[in-house]
């Protein structure tokens, strides 16, 4: 087990590299100039050098990567290129609505699409299968935004059962904030519980092909306990696979989710920072996701032996 771990974290090495230079290179290879594109159209080319010298452009670019590497080992992404603050400021407080669209969607997702994939397994071929799956294939095709505004059409301003748009913390009560995430949840939890049922349905379908099931068949084991005890935990692994490719999918969702929503999250600010073209803040936000995804899909991995000791050396 110790060993397993050991190759898995020396493996997420080069990637983790690999990521610190895309990302340090994004600014640096962008067609133009990238201080007179931050510097704005109007801008002189007095101003045009200061911001050259402010985010050091000036010097070359191996002594940019080196002072730029030197300032991330230290947890420094930088500043705000027009408010002036600090990027690790900016995620931190940018942070907790998007954790909880992003827990919210993937509890929506997950207590509908297990239960989904697995009676779709169970009654492959059938009209049940069917509807699931054109569920799921509907679901998984819609764009966001537009899941998004129909579920606002209905339950906001037709019904007027929840909130339209805005966020509401959980420091503000159960209730208030319950309110406000419920739509965007579902919202960005729909593609998501459409992708993980399809895979926890082919999951199923495999493992429940085993012999080891018939023969608990004809043990005269049940139904249920077959189906969510036997091969559930059997078929766990590619189901785990899921929630971490899910991520990218979130992440993606949750920059249009919270555009629609008005949600004062990391995806709101991403979109900002493109507009406004504060690279300073998008480079330390696509350093932030995936360095999370990096780590995510590390403890997915090291999961695996776990589920399946298979997989242990």
């Amino acid at each position: 087990m110790l060993a397993y771990a050991v190759r898995r974290i020396v493996a997420v090495i080069p990637v983790a590299l690999t990521v610190v230079v895309f990302v340090f290179l994004l600014l640096r290879v962008t067609p133009g100039d990238p201080a007179a594109v931050i510097a704005g159209d109007t801008a002189n080319a007095q101003q045009i050098a200061h911001v050259r010298q402010a985010l050091g452009l000036d010097r070359p670019i191996y002594e940019q990567f080196v002072i730029w590497a030197g300032q991330l080992a230290r947890g420094d992404l930088g500043h705000s290129v027009f408010s002036n603050v600090p990027v690790t400021t900016l995620i931190a407080q940018r942070i907790g609505p998007t954790l909880a669209l992003a827990v919210t969607a993937m509890l929506f997702a997950s207590a509908l699409a297990i239960p989904l994939g697995v009676l779709a397994a169970a009654r492959a071929g059938s009209l049940v299968d069917r509807v699931v799956m054109l569920f799921a294939v509907l679901a998984f095709s819609l764009p966001v935004f537009w899941i998004g505004y129909a579920l606002v059409l209905v339950f906001a301003v037709a019904w007027r059962l929840l909130p339209v748009q805005g966020y509401a913390d959980l420091s503000q009560g159960l209730g208030p904030f319950l309110a406000h995430i419920t739509l965007p949840g579902v919202t960005l939890g729909l593609a998501f519980m459409a992708l993980l049922a399809r895979v926890t349905r082919s999951a199923m379908l495999e493992v429940l092909g085993q012999d080891y099931i018939r023969t608990a068949r004809a043990k005269g084991v049940s139904r249920a306990k077959i189906l969510f005890v036997h091969a559930l935990k059997n078929a766990a692994v590619p189901i785990v696979t899921t929630f971490g490719l899910g991520f990218g999918l979130l992440v993606g969702g949750a920059v249009i989710t919270e555009s629609v929503f008005a949600i004062p999250g990391l995806g709101r600010l991403t979109v900002d920072s493109i507009l406004t073209k504060d690279y300073p803040v998008i480079q330390g936000l696509i350093l932030f996701f995936a360095g999370i995804y990096v780590l995510l899909n590390l403890a997915i991995d090291l999961s695996y032996s776990l589920l399946d000791p298979r997989i242990r050396p």
